[in-house]
């Protein structure tokens, strides 16, 4: 069995609605990572997403790399991005209980890495629960203590527009590839995930309802998506 917490980056979209409706057919509850920007401009979809289960988090508003601004823009980008969040609840009627954080690309802001830490630990973010991955990088690397929900399995549908080469074929060839150095395969024994895919309409053009065949593939070869917790 391979355990893994779906997590999807980017919302809210126009295909924010069919991927919800997908995956509350197939059970599964991820941590949708909004930038309040894709809020505003599809509050409808976003707001779909809570009514319907869906762990809505921080994603910063506008999507900056977090290394290439000042701490205070950096803070400010989420404090921004939390005050979409907080009217979203409102709005939709649901109790936020969490607030789970993201940086965008990954970048989790250089030589301001640990005053951004200490930020969200001390603003009461909600650190996603891992106790399912078994990985000695990320048991025994700077991840175990950061506050900020980073991923060990990253789909990369994103690319699909970017005419850079990177197919469908692709996607679906990197979810059968092993593990090496510096690769964590996504099948095999011994495995449990926190995976990344994102809700983008752009990837929908090119591969309509791509996130239906990764998840249908995935759950085809032994993963089972648990329901998020968070520390």
């Amino acid at each position: 069995m391979i355990r893994a917490i779906l997590t999807i980056d980017d919302i809210a979209s126009k295909n924010t609605t069919g991927i919800v409706d997908f995956l509350l057919e197939k059970g599964i509850t991820a941590v949708m990572f909004a930038c309040g920007t894709n809020i505003e401009k599809h509050y409808d979809e976003a707001i779909y997403a809570v009514q319907k289960g869906m762990i809505v988090g921080n994603h910063s508003y506008s999507h900056p790399a977090f290394s290439a601004i000042s701490l205070d823009e950096g803070i400010k980008e989420i404090e921004k991005c939390e005050k979409v969040l907080d009217r979203l609840y409102l709005d939709s009627g649901v109790i936020r209980k969490y607030r789970p954080f993201r940086f965008p690309y990954g970048d989790k802001g250089g030589e301001n890495r640990e005053e951004i830490q200490k930020y969200l630990k001390k603003n009461g973010f909600h650190r996603l629960g891992d106790s399912l991955i078994p990985y000695p990088w990320w048991r025994e690397g700077r991840a175990k203590n950061d506050i900020d929900t980073f991923w060990t399995y990253d789909f990369e549908e994103y690319r699909l527009p970017w005419n850079d080469g990177f197919t469908r074929k692709s996607v679906l060839q990197k979810m059968e590839q092993p593990d090496s150095e510096n690769f964590t395969a996504l099948y095999g024994e011994n495995k449990g995930h926190i995976l990344l895919m994102h809700a983008h309409d752009e990837t929908d053009k090119v591969w309509p309802g791509y996130y239906k065949e990764m998840i249908e593939c995935a759950l085809q070869n032994g993963v089972v998506f648990e329901k998020p917790e968070f520390l």
